[in-house]
């Protein structure tokens, strides 16, 4: 499907025509450069690589700087390959936010913000103990009962507990494009999208 790379600018929101507001989000989609053109001939399977976002050359390896210069390009911070693109396109094409249009719906994907080490009801919704009386006056919070009996005597695997929360990959599906800024490379899509700002999203179509 086709997509572009972008970066997560921030929330906003817009007004329709019926005067409702509606929040949405603005991200910097593209110009990405094709870096690689992926055949079955040569990898087995067929698609796109695209390249975002200017990196300096001397935080690159060679092996990175030769790959890029191949598709006449300076080397990027973020690749992607996109498959079963809607449009052939060449190595060192450039495809821009032009691709998108109003009205029609997108996948976002992206890196969810990190929390860190959390709880129970933070992490997985758990209500809680309950209410402060019988003796408890620090328990408000705590899992509760998470072993077996006298068998099997063991906690099984899978089981809900504290843990590091957020930094995973979320694709958030059929996100509305609102408006298409093509002049200054922007894409605003309806609601939110994973990430923090300046963080790198993944639009498909």
């Amino acid at each position: 499907m086709s997509g572009l790379i972008g970066r997560k600018i921030g929330m906003t929101s817009l007004f329709d025509e019926n005067g409702k507001n509606i929040p949405c989000t603005v991200i910097e989609a593209g110009p990405c450069v094709v870096t690689q053109v992926r055949t079955n001939e040569v990898d087995g399977y067929e698609a796109l690589q695209l390249g975002f976002d200017d990196k300096n050359e001397k935080h690159s390896t060679k092996a990175a700087l030769g790959h890029f210069k191949k598709a006449g390009t300076v080397a990027k911070k973020k690749v992607v390959e996109f498959k079963e693109f809607a449009t052939e396109q060449k190595l060192g094409d450039l495809i821009d936010v032009s691709i998108f249009e109003e009205g029609e719906f997108v996948d976002v994907q992206g890196v969810s913000k990190g929390k860190g080490f959390q709880g129970v009801v933070k992490r997985h919704g758990f209500g809680g103990v309950g209410q402060a009386t019988h003796g408890q006056h620090n328990r408000l919070r705590a899992p509760g009962s998470v072993g077996a009996s006298s068998y099997p005597s063991r906690v099984f695997k899978g089981m809900r507990m504290a843990g590091r929360t957020g930094g995973e990959n979320v694709k958030v599906q059929n996100l509305r494009v609102l408006k298409v800024v093509a002049d200054k490379n922007l894409l605003v899509v309806k609601g939110c999208v994973p990430g923090h700002k300046d963080s790198y999203v993944i639009i498909q179509k």
